[in-house]
């Protein structure tokens, strides 16, 4: 099991008492065996994987590495290899851990690469990532200088995921905790740079999730946003009627100028757009790791310009701002 009073006292350093104070239950609950009937048996998965001593930990390169092939014997390396698969799907990525390589679904590390140059440098920061999935940009994140890691993603395989890449890179001054951001006290203003990805338009009422964003940084603090926007002008934003990209879960989609202006009236300063991407089948597509549907299949597959609804196909944008 995780220990987490390292984390307790990061938290009591940046004056983040209030979450202190009830973590441990929010932990409890979450975790609570008897109300997720998978639970036991991916913690047994972990449970069973040893302590492989390595000389490898690479969280700097496009896979985060952990561990080379030849410090495993061939009965070790397909047994992590079966229980790594076990843990199916994974979506975020990618992943090397003593040879065996987790082709994800997202190429998370092309992402990484387009906000890099832009942020605040990470050194000495405590450092929040909201909607982390299995912690893949939370290692680079560590692997970028930050002092300390929280990540925070309710999806249970997520969090079991990077447990068992946590054990296999041992200790390290990074978390991911199975909460919503709604789990968090409002105003705590304890974190130096928070990252959002892939989390604003799945949020009913996104001028509270930017609110949360705010109110979570230390004054001065770094937010990094990526969402999905549209085309268009200030004041535009697309509702899609039903699913968008057969998703039930997105409601609004912002153009870039939209977005700025909300950011500008939540108080945000020194808001900048960094990039603006089309997501690619390339960047975002199924394979042996994730077998389910991807991004293809939510396409028109006539017109890629479109999502299978007729409405405009996924483009991200990355937004830069400070916290007043």
């Amino acid at each position: 099991m995780i220990e987490y009073t390292p984390l307790y006292n990061a938290l009591l350093d940046a004056k983040a008492d209030a979450w202190v104070e009830v973590l441990p239950k929010q932990l409890a609950v979450a975790l609570d065996h008897t109300k997720h009937g998978t639970l036991s048996e991916w913690q047994g998965i972990i449970d069973s994987i040893p302590f492989y001593i390595t000389s490898q930990r690479l969280l700097e390169s496009s896979a985060v590495k952990i561990g080379l092939a030849d410090e495993l014997s061939e009965i070790e390396f397909n047994q992590l290899e079966n229980k790594l698969k076990a843990l199916h799907p994974w979506r975020k990525g990618p992943y090397d851990l003593f040879g065996i390589v987790i082709d994800t679904e997202w190429r998370s590390d092309w992402k990484w690469d387009r906000l890099k140059a832009h942020i605040s440098p990470l050194e000495h920061r405590l450092v929040l990532d909201v909607g982390c999935g299995n912690g893949y940009h939370c290692w680079r994140m560590l692997g970028a200088g930050a002092k300390m890691v929280v990540g925070i993603d309710p999806m249970l395989l997520n969090f079991m995921q990077f447990n068992l890449i946590r054990k296999l890179h041992g200790e390290a001054p990074i978390y991911v905790l199975p909460l919503g951001v709604e789990a968090m006290p409002y105003g705590l203003k304890a974190f130096d740079t928070v990252f959002s990805m892939g989390v604003l338009y799945h949020r009913r009422s996104p001028i509270d999730h930017l609110y949360e964003l705010r109110d979570s940084l230390r004054s001065g603090g770094e937010l990094v946003l990526e969402t999905l926007v549209i085309d268009g002008g200030l004041g535009e934003v697309l509702l899609p009627e039903d699913r968008y990209a057969m998703m039930r879960n997105v409601w609004f989609l912002p153009t870039c100028d939209t977005l700025v202006c909300w950011l500008a009236r939540c108080g945000f300063k020194n808001i900048r757009v960094v990039d603006v991407t089309i997501t690619t089948l390339e960047e975002q597509r199924r394979t042996d790791w994730m077998q389910f549907q991807s991004l293809k299949d939510f396409l028109n597959p006539n017109n890629h310009n479109l999502t299978c609804e007729g409405l405009p196909a996924p483009k991200r944008a990355i937004i830069i701002a400070n916290s007043p």
